[in-house]
């Protein structure tokens, strides 16, 4: 897959070639505005391919995310029935404030 790379102004003198590049040519155009990447063009085909990746990693990311609540649960269960039991916000209440006189140089 090659990347080209053109002007706006490029674009709007040859719109119809540049956009068959696109499509059939399977050529990826980078679109320069003031000499800065503003945007791409490229077929259909990699904009589907694109969006399964996106889905895709979606729902690795979500998978991911309900693993690590099914864990962080198992623990709290696992804590309670040692009969310890921590209140969650004084805990992080007195790591901020740790952390507030380590980065001030209070302590």
């Amino acid at each position: 897959m090659t990347v080209k790379t053109i002007s706006v102004t490029e674009l709007k003198q040859n719109l119809g070639e540049i956009i068959n590049q696109a499509a059939f040519g399977g050529q990826r155009i980078v679109l320069l505005s003031h000499g800065k990447e503003r945007a791409a063009l490229i077929s259909m085909d990699d904009l589907r391919l694109l969006e399964t990746l996106y889905e895709s990693e979606q729902e690795v990311y979500q998978s991911r995310q309900l693993d690590l609540l099914g864990e962080a649960r198992q623990l709290r269960e696992t804590v309670a029935e040692s009969g310890y039991q921590v209140d969650s916000t004084s805990v992080l209440d007195e790591a901020r404030e740790g952390r507030l006189h380590d980065l001030t140089g209070l302590r």
